[in-house]
């Protein structure tokens, strides 16, 4: 199939929990008709679905794929792409229109939740190559890789966000969403054996979360850069329930680096050797448990058009 080099592929992936899905893209999708944008649309339909169209649009010539979701969903289309028979996938454009509870990676580049300006964005169509972190293991049955922009979380911070992903379905509402999750914070600080591999260095211990991000991680790896090539790491000790709240306050001021339970690392690779019961995340999409896993970035993998 031949595409023309302008012509976007755009996902929609509804807004978990509104009732407003069809009212909001019509709305998208007239302000893009007003600009005289080219464009070719699907809507999701249901889990697993972003990953497997995204796939399909590389495939099928399209070399700017934008998204209209969130963080889980961006997640998806990065796997998708990286996972289809596309030649030369760096130079695939994502394009983000933030839509979705969640939209980390969106905040990192600064990026408008206004329709009109991400849209606005995109068509002034300004590309930066970036990195894309990636998550090997075996299932049991075969190797798998599974790929990231913003971080995993292992333990208490991929537990989070189970808890958010749950209440949002209940609730449909982020402010509840996150205030439950934040309850979990305080009562459920629990603790993982683990046996990580850094730099060399073997780390067995008991951990209450780790963050590896090539982004900011949700704030738990402020000084990640996801285009020089390398991963920042968090590994997270129990805090104190005193030195909690100071935590959240550094956590939200970007200094979590600083808290006393906090030791960070730069590196290239990463081994979970093993973490005992503890969750696992990519960008939000919750990993069934398979251990080891090794956990690498590969620099400036994929094009991102940014403001």
């Amino acid at each position: 199939m031949s595409v023309s080099p302008e012509k976007w592929g755009v996902i929609y992936n509804p807004k978990a929990g509104t009732r407003k899905v069809k009212k909001r893209w019509n709305k998208i999708r007239e302000y893009m008709d007003s600009k005289g944008v080219q464009y070719d649309y699907v809507q999701s339909e249901g889990f697993g679905s972003v990953e497997r169209l995204a796939g399909i649009l590389a495939n099928n010539g399209y070399r700017t794929i934008v998204i209209v979701g969130g963080d889980g969903a961006l997640n998806d289309a990065i796997n998708g792409i990286m996972l289809s028979e596309a030649e030369n996938k760096e130079q695939i454009a994502i394009g983000i229109i933030p839509n979705g509870i969640g939209n980390d990676f969106a905040k990192y580049w600064e990026m408008s939740t206004d329709y009109k300006e991400a849209v606005d964005c995109l068509i002034q169509n300004r590309r930066r190559r970036i990195d894309v972190g990636t998550c090997y293991y075996y299932d049991g049955e075969k190797h798998q890789t599974r790929y990231f922009l913003n971080a995993i979380n292992i333990g208490l911070g991929a537990r989070i966000v189970s808890i958010t992903d749950q209440c949002k379905r209940f609730w449909g509402v982020k402010f509840l969403s996150y205030f439950m999750a934040l309850l979990s914070l305080i009562f459920e600080r629990k603790l993982h054996r683990m046996h990580l591999k850094i730099n060399g260095e073997h780390i067995r211990d008991r951990i209450m979360t780790v963050c590896i991000g090539s982004a900011w991680g949700y704030g738990q790896a402020p000084s990640a850069v996801p285009y020089n090539g390398w991963l920042d790491v968090s590994v997270i000790y129990r805090p104190e329930l005193h030195q909690l709240w100071s935590g959240l306050w550094m956590l939200i001021n970007g200094r979590i680096l600083n808290h006393k339970v906090v030791k960070p690392y730069r590196t290239q690779r990463v081994k979970v050797l093993r973490a005992h019961n503890a969750s696992v995340d990519l960008d939000g999409r919750i990993l069934d448990r398979h251990f080891p896993l090794e956990i690498a970035i590969l620099h400036e993998a994929i094009t991102l058009i940014i403001p």
